[in-house]
């Protein structure tokens, strides 16, 4: 029997309605628990100053570096595929892969989507993102 029936949990990170092409702010959205709406607005501002789309990856990753998100690459050109959209082979906590053509919110192992984008555990993962624990900070 597939695990798969467990990987996947339908989410639309708050968005009422059926957008298209909206899988950028939906997985932020998700992954960072804040509302939809507020990651649209801050992605629009930061395409008008990148004289660029909201979704495009110029505007995200600097949009989710500014907000503490790091990059993890898990693929390079001619390395073929190492890491597939599986429980197995992701971290644990709250990450945002990017596939082909794709963002997904990841959390705990649990691929967070309005449809599941595994491909039955065969989708490649590009990287991902993720933030860092802090430590207590005591001063």
């Amino acid at each position: 029997m597939s695990t798969q029936l467990y990987s996947y949990k339908f989410n639309n990170g708050g968005w009422k309605g059926a957008k298209r092409n909206d899988c950028v702010a939906r997985a932020i959205s998700i992954a960072t628990e804040k509302p939809y709406d507020e990651i649209c607005n801050g992605l629009l501002i930061w395409a008008r100053e990148a004289k660029d789309l909201p979704n495009s990856k110029k505007v995200y990753k600097a949009f989710l570096h500014a907000h503490g998100w790091k990059w993890k690459p898990t693929m390079t050109i001619g390395s073929g595929c190492k890491v597939h959209l599986k429980t197995s082979e992701l971290p644990k906590g709250r990450i945002i892969c990017r596939v082909s053509k794709h963002l997904v919110a990841v959390i705990e192992g649990v691929i967070h989507d309005t449809y599941n984008p595994s491909r039955d555990e065969t989708r490649c993962v590009y990287g991902y993102f993720y933030k860092e624990k802090l430590n207590d900070q005591k001063k």
